[in-house]
C-alpha cells in the first residue's frame, strides 16, 4: 500500500463496480426516504418540507446486476451519440480533411507558438463548453487530440485543453440552463441574473487551467518520462507527413464545409427547438455519410470506416452504461432523498460562511448521485433554497455554491457520461485523467470558494 496515491487508483471498470456495490450495501444501511414531487413546466420538482421515511427497498444480489441492463437502457441516448461522433470523426478521419486543417495550422502557426496555442485552444474549448453545451461537443474532442499530437504534445494535454476546458467552461457557465437556468427558476431570480460574477468565476477557472495544461506541456518537453500519456494509442491521432507537406486541397474544404454546416443547423436545433441527444446523433450521422459522399468513398469504404470507428469508441461507450448503474441502484434504494435530506440539516448547525462552504460540498457528493445538472438541482435546490434564507444566505449565493459543487466536480466524476464519453474519444482512462486533474480540481474548488466567500460577505443579490 506504499507509494504514491495514484499507484493505487484501481481500473476504471474495477472503481465503478465498487461504487456500484458501494451503492447496493448503502440501500440496507440507510432508510429509504421521499420527498413528495410536483410537476413544474412538464418535470418533476421537489416540494420542501415534504420529506419522509418510507419503507425500505434494499437492493438484492440479483437486482444489483440486473441494474446493469437498466443503466445501459438509461444511457442509451449518450451511448449513441458516443458510437454516432465516433462514426463522423472516423469518416472525416478518412476524408484526410482533420489531419490536412490540423498539419495547416501549426505550419502557419509555427512549433514556437505552441504554448500560445495550448493557451489559446483551451479558451476555444471552454468556450464551446460556455455557449454550446456538454455532450453536444463530444464530436469536438478527436480535434483538440489531433493538435495536441502535432504540436509536440500527448493525448493527456489533449484531454486537458478539450475535455477539461469543455467541463470548466459549462460547469462555471453564466448561461448554463441547466444548473444556473433551472436553479433561478426555483429560487425566483431573474434568469441569468448575476452574469457579471458568474463571468469572471468562469474566466479564472479557464484561465488556471490553461495555465495548468501550459504548465504540463513545459514538463514533458522538458523531460518526456514524466508524461502521463505513455502507451496510450494515437493511432489516427498523429500527423503522416511532414508539417511542410500540408494544405487544404478543394475536396478538404468541401468536407470542413458540410461539416460546419452540419454544426451550424445542430446549434439551431438546440436552441431554437431544443433538440437534445437524439437529434444531435442524427446530425453526426448525417455528416458522416455527406462528407464520405463528399470526400468520394465507396460504400464499402464508409461501412468499413463505421465499423473500425465503433470499435475505437465502444470501450467508452461501455463506461458510460457502466456508471448510469449508480443512479439506477440508488433510485432502487430509494436512499437519494435521505441523502439530501440529512446534508440540508447540517446546514443550519454551522455558522453562515461555513454553512456556504458545506453547501457547495453537499452539493459535491450530491453530484456524484445524480451527475444530471438539472436533476440535481430540482432534487436539492427546493430543499437547500430555504435552508439557504434560514441561516442567512442571498438566494444568488446559495445558487452559486450548487453551481460550484455541481460544475467543478465534473471534471472527476466517474458517474458523469458525458464526461466518460469525452475521455473515450481521445482515448484518455478515466483512472489516468484523475491523475492529470485531481490536483486542479482542489485548485478550481479553493479559487472558486474564494468567490463564494465575497458573495456571502457582500449579501450578493
Amino acid at each position: 500500500m506504499k507509494g504514491k496515491w495514484y499507484e493505487r487508483i484501481p481500473h476504471p471498470v474495477t472503481m465503478l463496480f465498487g461504487i456500484i456495490v458501494l451503492a447496493t450495501l448503502l440501500s440496507y444501511l440507510l432508510p429509504a426516504g421521499v420527498f413528495e414531487r410536483t410537476l413544474v413546466d412538464g418535470r418533476e420538482r421537489v416540494v420542501p418540507g415534504t420529506f419522509s421515511y418510507t419503507e425500505s427497498s434494499p437492493v438484492s444480489l440479483l437486482d444489483m446486476f440486473v441494474a446493469l441492463a437498466k443503466g445501459f437502457d438509461t444511457a442509451s441516448d449518450i451511448i449513441w451519440v458516443v458510437f454516432a461522433s465516433g462514426i463522423m470523426f472516423g469518416v472525416l478521419q478518412k476524408s484526410q480533411m482533420i489531419e490536412n486543417a490540423v498539419g495547416t495550422i501549426v505550419r502557419k502557426l509555427g512549433l514556437k507558438r505552441r504554448y500560445l496555442i495550448v493557451l489559446v485552444m483551451t479558451f476555444v474549448f471552454g468556450l464551446l463548453g460556455v455557449a454550446v453545451g456538454y455532450e453536444n461537443n463530444i464530436a469536438m474532442v478527436p480535434i483538440g487530440a489531433m493538435l495536441s499530437i502535432a504540436i509536440g504534445g500527448d493525448l493527456m494535454l489533449a484531454a486537458g485543453m478539450s475535455v477539461g476546458a469543455i467541463t470548466v467552461g459549462f460547469g462555471l457557465s453564466p448561461i448554463n440552463p441547466y444548473t444556473v437556468g433551472t436553479g433561478h427558476k426555483i429560487a425566483e431570480l431573474p434568469m441569468f441574473s448575476g452574469a457579471p460574477l458568474r463571468s469572471l468565476i468562469c474566466f479564472v477557472g479557464l484561465l488556471l487551467l490553461a495555465l495548468y495544461n501550459v504548465r504540463y506541456f513545459r514538463k514533458i518537453n522538458t523531460d518526456p518520462s514524466k508524461g502521463l500519456g505513455h502507451g496510450l494509442d494515437v493511432t489516427g491521432f498523429k500527423l503522416s507527413r511532414g508539417l511542410h507537406e500540408y494544405d487544404m486541397t478543394r475536396n478538404n474544404w468541401l468536407v470542413a464545409f458540410i461539416f460546419l454546416v452540419g454544426m451550424a443547423v445542430m446549434l439551431y436545433g438546440i436552441f431554437n427547438f431544443h433538440w437534445y441527444l437524439q437529434e444531435i446523433a442524427a446530425i453526426f450521422v448525417m455528416i458522416a455519410i455527406a462528407s464520405g459522399l463528399a470526400a468520394r468513398l465507396s460504400a464499402t469504404e464508409i461501412s468499413e470506416t463505421t465499423l473500425k470507428s465503433i470499435g475505437v469508441v465502444a470501450p467508452g461507450a461501455f463506461m458510460v452504461g457502466f456508471a448510469t448503474t449508480i443512479k439506477v441502484i440508488l433510485e432502487m434504494g430509494q436512499i437519494s432523498d435521505t441523502i439530501a435530506f440529512h446534508l440540508s440539516e447540517v446546514l443550519t448547525t454551522v455558522p453562515l460562511y461555513a454553512s456556504a462552504i458545506l453547501m457547495s460540498l453537499s452539493q459535491c457528493v450530491m453530484n456524484i448521485l445524480i451527475p444530471s445538472g438539472s436533476g440535481q438541482a430540482l432534487a436539492t435546490l427546493p430543499v437547500m433554497i430555504p435552508v439557504g434564507d434560514l441561516v442567512g444566505l442571498t438566494r444568488q449565493a446559495t445558487i452559486l455554491a450548487f453551481q460550484i459543487g455541481d460544475g467543478v466536480t465534473n471534471l472527476m466524476n466517474p458517474t458523469l457520461g458525458g464526461l466518460i464519453a469525452m475521455l473515450s474519444m481521445c482515448r484518455v482512462p478515466f483512472d489516468r485523467w484523475l491523475r492529470y486533474i485531481a490536483k486542479f480540481t482542489g485548485i478550481l474548488l479553493l479559487a472558486s470558494w474564494i468567490f463564494l466567500m465575497i458573495a456571502v460577505f457582500i449579501s450578493w443579490q
